[in-house]
């Protein structure tokens, strides 16, 4: 690495620690320029996940968004900062695709208006392609997988983790005036498609059991496309998936009666998934 390399990826190493997260920790297990490049991708997601969430007028934010857009496109032409800098060295050394890192900020578009209340599940699906899907897409080429096996790997993964993000955080979106389940399923639970009085809806465990099972859908079908797959280039896919899936069956067997709560593994439960997970690293090295 030449000197502003090297800066480039302390500075992308020393955000993505700051920011306290668990993902940090997680790709460990990547090799070091690996590591860096999913760095900067997390980086750059986190600087756009910024962008939707600050309080500013839609203009405002609508212009950074724009602002991001034209930085991923001059990526060719080079970087003008770590992020964008680490962006390009990573896009070159593993074929990451631009209409990747678009979607991303398309993504975040749609969550910087207007909240989005009960949309339609051909819009909730390209939501979820484009905010967690689209970031998959991205990952898995860095984890070393390019293969068409890989893209459903990233497909069905991303959409079995942002649905368990949408059960997970019922409650908390409902708060803030927001409302994820799709609105067909919403229906078929006779759930009304209001925030305010979601909580108290009869059917919101049956709406959020149908979405459960979308989710647990995918989760199947990635599992299915990792055995596709070069077993290391998909390891950190698959301790993404371990670490997803027991909220999801933790809210199952509790009926998703506490929507209020955001489900939480209990300390044990973290212990003995750790152990497997490095059980696995282990043997998959």
């Amino acid at each position: 690495m030449t000197d502003l390399a090297t800066q480039d990826a302390a500075a992308v190493t020393a955000a993505t620690r700051a920011a306290g997260t668990s993902f940090y920790r997680g790709m460990a297990v990547l090799s070091a320029r690996r590591r860096v490049a999913m760095y900067g991708i997390y980086a750059f997601c986190r600087a756009i996940d910024d962008i939707a969430d600050e309080d500013a007028p839609l203009p405002v934010k609508q212009a950074a968004l724009d602002a991001w857009r034209a930085r991923i496109i001059a990526l060719q032409y080079g970087g003008d900062d770590p992020v964008t800098r680490v962006l390009r060295d990573a896009s070159l050394r593993y074929a990451l695709r631009r209409d990747d890192f678009l979607a991303i900020i398309d993504g975040m578009a749609m969550d910087a208006g207007a909240p989005i209340i009960a949309p339609d599940a051909a819009f909730l699906d390209l939501y979820c392609d484009r905010v967690a899907s689209a970031v998959g897409r991205l990952a898995i080429r860095v984890f070393g997988e390019i293969s068409p096996a890989g893209d459903r790997v990233a497909h069905h993964l991303g959409r079995a983790l942002q649905l368990t993000n949408i059960l997970r955080d019922v409650g908390e979106d409902a708060a803030r005036g927001r409302l994820y389940l799709p609105r067909e399923t919403l229906r078929a639970a006779d759930v009304p498609p209001d925030p305010a009085t979601l909580l108290q809806a009869r059917g919101l465990s049956r709406a959020m059991a149908a979405l459960a099972t979308q989710a647990d859908d995918h989760f199947a079908a990635a599992e299915q496309a990792m055995r596709e797959c070069d077993r290391r280039a998909v390891r950190p896919a698959r301790m993404m998936a371990a670490a997803y899936r027991p909220l999801l069956t933790r809210m199952r067997a509790e009926g998703f009666a506490h929507p209020e709560r955001r489900p939480r593994l209990s300390p044990w439960r973290k212990l003995a998934l750790a152990a497997q997970l490095l059980i696995f690293a282990d043997r998959g090295a």
